[in-house]
């Protein structure tokens, strides 16, 4: 299986399963002597992990990483990093009844189309919790971003219909983690958990959308043709379990805009070259351009439903099935830091390409 690793010079490569003994990875390109902070990189796993509240999945996962290789007391060495998080709560048995169905919407049929076969438990590296290990990683990639100024906010900013209409500008990112749904308008956010424990109770999921913002990103990285910076995290993005689109700066809104109301008209500021507006989402010609990055991420409503459906089995033949064990009705509140994750592995990727290996 190709398709493991992540990035170009801080890459990340995950191996590991839903149901196996552990997940893990190795993080090469890392510069040396980072300090490691343990109890913030526990502090990220903690917001992703499972059973966390009562609108999430309730496997019960402590998510306690344990590193193997590429630091010693307490700083990196230069060297890969090895890491793992071991599986404590799998219930393998709640898939028994899937080994010859293929559920609607999930990766099934095309994994066994592909390569012949497919582990049944939990779908194996098709599972969302694979996305641990991008956790770890991206809280590394983040201790590199704080020590040249860079952070790194997502929040949930729709569920279904209910939106959050105010401007990131106008938001209180200490408020994230304030609620179980991690919207930061914390009024709104008590409508999405209501709506969200209501689709739950019906044996059903949701989708809906989380925004991001990075700040600080200097002018400079990104590459202008392949390797463009809105390319690369659009990729990071759609590489995440359930996204179904991307957008960054004025996104699909743009194209209701003439280009004299959507150019970013340049100024001078303190001696600085600046913008008046953002459409462009800090990003132009593929290239960081000194504003704030902002970007929107679509997730689909999680595919394993507690309601009869209709599939077929390995023999083509009809069957209905319904969906068992522990699973999210909704995927936003734990997909808020793995978002955070991506974006930090791609900005510190590009940032070491225009840096040397020393920090």
């Amino acid at each position: 299986m190709a398709g493991n690793t992540f990035g170009k010079i801080f890459t990340l490569t995950t191996f590991g399963e839903s149901h196996g003994e552990a997940l893990g990875g190795i993080i090469d390109g890392c510069p040396a002597a980072l300090v490691i902070d343990q109890e913030f990189i526990q502090s990220e796993l903690d917001r992703r992990r499972p059973g966390q509240s009562s609108i999430v999945t309730q496997r019960k996962e402590g998510d306690k990483v344990e590193f193997l290789s590429g630091i010693f007391e307490g700083k990196t060495t230069g060297t890969p990093i090895g890491f793992i998080v071991r599986n404590e709560n799998q219930k393998s048995k709640d898939y028994e009844h899937n080994i010859d169905v293929y559920r609607p919407s999930h990766a099934d049929y095309t994994y066994e189309a592909k390569y012949g076969m497919r582990d049944h438990r939990g779908g194996g590296r098709s599972s969302a919790r694979e996305t641990v290990s991008r956790v770890v990683a991206g809280a590394i990639a983040k201790l590199i971003l704080k020590h040249y100024g860079i952070s790194v906010n997502a929040y949930t900013s729709q569920v279904g219909d209910i939106k959050l209409l105010k401007n990131y500008h106008d938001l209180d990112f200490n408020l994230i983690d304030s609620n179980p749904v991690r919207c930061p308008d914390v009024l709104l956010a008590e409508t999405m958990i209501q709506k969200i424990e209501q689709v739950r109770k019906a044996g059903d999921t949701i989708g809906g959308i989380i925004s991001c913002v990075a700040k600080g990103v200097p002018v400079g990285l990104g590459e202008p043709v392949f390797d463009k910076l809105h390319a690369d995290m659009g990729k990071a993005m759609l590489s995440i379990n359930a996204v179904k689109g991307f957008e960054y700066g004025s996104g699909f809104e743009g194209v209701k805009m003439n280009g004299s109301l959507h150019n970013d008209a340049f100024v001078s500021e303190s001696n600085a070259i600046k913008t008046k507006t953002n459409h462009s989402g800090g990003i132009q010609g593929g290239i960081s351009n000194g504003d704030d990055i902002y970007f929107r991420v679509a997730f689909k409503p999680v595919a394993t439903i507690m309601q009869k459906q209709n599939t077929v089995n390995a023999n083509g033949e009809a069957v209905e099935m319904t969906g068992k064990g522990r699973h999210d009705p909704c995927v936003l509140p734990r997909a808020v830091p793995i978002v955070e994750a991506m974006a930090a592995l791609v900005l510190v990727d590009h940032l070491l390409r225009s840096k040397n290996s020393k920090l």
